[in-house]
């Protein structure tokens, strides 16, 4: 793996030497795009709007529009905002990690220290396990503040990117259920489905399949195989009673068990 930042973690007055290097990759198929005549390749270019000519990358410059004009901006710029920040993970609070909603959380970085910073590393990796607490931290990647959890996984210690408070949309714009009642009934055998679900959380038994069912599309159209596509499956029956419902699905489940 490649790093894709280098700086250091701010932990109090210790400065911990780390790399930051992505932590998931992308399951996808790599489909390219092309011209339904003839299959050409499609490639994006940086044209300038004025001329229509294409711009190479060396001429092409950040700016921001203030009364019609263009402020341009260049890398010293960017380091002038927080020239400290541009290169050190800043720990701010120590918090409980059951106290932040999923909403906020983005993209896990793995970090892993410089053989300057073992130790410290080591001495923060242990303080989160043994306090069960994550950092709140702040840092800047590609020119933009991020917000950040560490936490530890195992014997290392992740970088969470977490968004901004201001970036979660109000749920109340949504036209959410009010005032619904609720059947005691109804709630009791759902509790009950519930149950019958419920097991011990293992992300080995969840597999991507949709790309491989994908590749077998396109090896069977290689091959000039006429590809049906599946009718949609019911669901459910056709009773629009809830509880009857509830209890066809707990006789699936002990079906499948049986």
């Amino acid at each position: 793996m490649r790093p894709i930042w280098t700086g250091a973690i701010g932990f109090g007055l210790v400065n911990i030497p780390v790399k930051i290097y992505s932590a998931t990759e992308t399951s996808n198929l790599d489909l390219d795009m092309l011209d339904k005549k003839d299959h050409a390749h499609i490639k994006y270019q940086r044209v300038n709007e004025n001329t229509g000519k294409e711009v190479p990358w060396g001429n092409i410059v950040k700016g921001y529009k203030i009364d019609n004009e263009y402020v341009v901006l260049d890398e010293k710029d960017f380091e002038a905002v927080a020239a400290e920040k541009t290169k050190t993970i800043s720990i701010s609070d120590f918090v409980k990690e059951d106290e932040i909603s999923s909403l906020y959380y983005e993209t896990p970085y793995y970090l892993e220290p410089d053989k300057s910073g073992t130790r410290p590393y080591a001495l923060l990796l242990e303080a989160l396990k043994k306090t069960q607490k994550v950092a709140v931290s702040t840092f800047v990647m590609r020119n933009k503040e991020a917000l950040a959890i560490l936490r530890p996984d195992n014997n290392v210690i992740v970088l969470n990117k977490i968004r901004f408070a201001q970036e979660i949309r109000d749920p109340n714009q949504l036209n959410l259920p009010k005032n619904t009642d609720v059947k005691p009934a109804e709630l009791k055998m759902a509790i009950t489905l519930v149950d019958q679900l419920t097991g011990k959380f293992d992300i080995s038994k969840y597999k991507d399949n949709y790309n491989d069912e994908l590749l077998k599309i396109i090896e069977a159209k290689a091959k000039g195989k006429k590809i049906k596509a599946p009718e949609m499956k019911v669901v459910h029956g056709g009773t629009k009673d809830l509880m009857e419902q509830l209890k066809a699905s707990l006789e699936v489940k002990r079906k499948k068990s049986a």
